[in-house]
């Protein structure tokens, strides 16, 4: 019978199992070996899906590369930037915008502008800021072209109202209230989305003769220039959602089409000098989990729908959010969709997906937004022992909300900005930066979010970023490691693509760089 070595003769049997690899390092040197030793590749197992033989999905176990700490950080900062400028009046705004992809490439994107009141606006001086994630879906197109083009879209129907313009809804200045405005951004969505969605319709009337028309021919534009770059924005998809701060009149306007989420955290300070942080959630996620919008698309359609247009909390059993740019197929009637697919796609390679069997009455899928409009202070007049302090506003697709509550991004936001630092566990953070409810979250699907047990992570400067880190496993390095690892597509089954910006301004700090804009409203 082998002997196995006691607790008596533990030294001994230490010595003898490093007789083999102290010869080892004599062959191979001792730095090599030393390298090997703390240096070797780490791996991880995952369970994935792949397609069989036969063409069915199926489970089997894969080994990755485990990224480096350092890797990681670089990857969390790699999108991330950020910026603080005064403007005359006494306004500081500080901001930062990160993103971490999931998909490749990236199917999220983002926008940020500042233009300032023409001298001639009656309600001027001030400035209008803009700051829009978008969160795409079926590839990266229409959350591109948004990024390039919804502030314009907004920035030129606010000019319309504000100058008036001939054969417009607004042929002389209109009035600036909160009403007018958020309908004038509620527009812009809505006419960019009509834009995109009608524009492949536009290029085949224009390019089909009155003899293909009456025999029903239809053309092969493949070739046309704008085949591919107008239909790929119209078929892929992507919710929008964007933070309108006029300063002039200290009003802020949230336009949400989708599921992404904005949330502001206000701290309200006692008379005893303690205070805490209220949580006012600034939009609903648009998808069919959302009560009023299940209410609100069964009654766009005929009752004999009502139990299908949205199934397990999608449309159609499909598409998740139920407000988006794009999404063609959930907008153009069947037939529409297979002449443009035949006229623009099948010659490229690239046919349209059939359309979904329960579609009778498109469109199902709208980019109407929802404002929500609040004052700077964010001050009801509720309470008259409360003193405003610092607020913020975080902006997110639902890759952060799938991860993260409300209340755990404002207190994580509120932290940093008091400047904790280190490592804080979760019970800690809730004693150290409290929280009070102002408006509920209302969730718009099943969330896959971490334990409670575990800590926190203050180690990063850009907020975004510290966000980003906390959602995907915060002091946890080995958990976000691996999250990290996971390439696509393989990641998107574990995280989303996740883009956070977050603002925040004082209205007395005058110390950092006034900027003045060239562009004006």
């Amino acid at each position: 019978m082998p002997s196995h070595p006691t607790l008596g003769s533990r030294d001994e049997y230490e010595r003898r199992l490093w007789k083999p690899i102290a010869a080892t390092t004599v062959l191979i040197g001792t730095p090599t070996y030393l390298y090997y030793r703390y240096n070797k590749p780490q791996t991880f197992d995952l369970r994935i899906k792949i397609l069989g033989a036969d063409g069915a999905p199926v489970m089997t176990t894969k080994t990755f590369p485990l990224l480096s700490l350092p890797v990681v950080d670089e990857r969390l900062n790699a999108n991330a930037k950020s910026d603080t400028i005064t403007r005359p009046g006494g306004l500081t705004w500080k901001y930062s915008t990160a993103s971490v992809a999931a998909n490749e490439p990236l199917e999220d994107a983002h926008a940020e502008a500042i233009i300032a009141r023409e001298p001639s606006d009656p309600k001027g001086p001030g400035d209008w800021l803009f700051f829009a994630v978008m969160d795409g879906h079926g590839g990266p197109h229409t959350s591109r072209l948004l990024s390039n083009t919804l502030i314009h879209a907004v920035v030129l129907q606010l000019a319309t109202l504000i100058h008036g313009s001939p054969g417009s809804m607004f042929s002389k200045p209109g009035v600036q209230n909160p009403q007018t405005i958020s309908s004038v951004i509620q527009s812009a969505f809505t006419k960019l989305d009509e834009e995109l969605i009608n524009a492949p319709l536009k290029v085949l009337a224009n390019n089909i003769d009155k003899e293909s028309l009456k025999n029903k021919i239809i053309p092969d534009l493949s070739e046309h220039p704008l085949a591919l770059p107008m239909m790929h924005p119209a078929v892929s998809g992507s919710c929008a959602l964007m933070a309108v701060f006029d300063t002039a009149q200290r009003d802020l306007y949230v336009a949400c089409s989708g599921d992404s989420r904005a949330v502001a955290g206000i701290w309200e300070e006692s008379a005893d000098g303690t205070g805490s942080w209220r949580v006012e959630v600034l939009s609903d996620d648009q998808t069919g989990r959302n009560p009023n919008e299940l209410k609100r698309i069964q009654s766009e359609h005929p009752q004999d729908e009502a139990e299908h247009v949205i199934r397990a909390g999608r449309v159609l059993g499909g598409l998740e959010p139920t407000r988006a740019f794009g999404d063609a197929r959930y907008k153009w009637p069947r037939e529409v969709q297979d002449v443009l697919s035949q006229a623009f796609m099948v010659g490229n390679n690239q046919p349209l997906r059939p359309a979904p069997a329960a579609l009778k009455t498109p469109p199902y899928v709208t980019a109407t937004p929802v404002i929500t409009h609040r004052k700077f202070s964010f001050d009801d007049g509720s309470s008259e022992t409360s003193k405003l302090g610092p607020r913020f506003i975080v902006l997110a697709t639902d890759g952060l909300w799938d991860k993260l509550s409300s209340e755990e991004v404002v207190a994580l936001v509120g932290g940093h900005l008091k400047g904790l630092r280190g490592t804080v566990s979760k019970t800690k953070l809730q004693t150290l930066v409290p929280t009070s409810s102002g408006s509920p979250t209302v969730e718009g699907k099943d969330k896959i979010r971490g334990n409670v047990e575990g800590s926190w992570s203050f180690g990063d400067d850009d907020l975004s970023v510290h966000l980003i880190r906390n959602a995907f496993g915060g002091s946890d390095a080995f958990a976000l490691r691996k999250l990290m690892s996971i390439p696509s597509p393989f990641a998107r089954r574990y995280r989303d693509d996740t883009t956070v910006s977050v603002v925040w301004w004082d209205e007395q700090d005058n110390s950092p760089k006034t900027v003045e804009f060239k562009a004006k409203l």
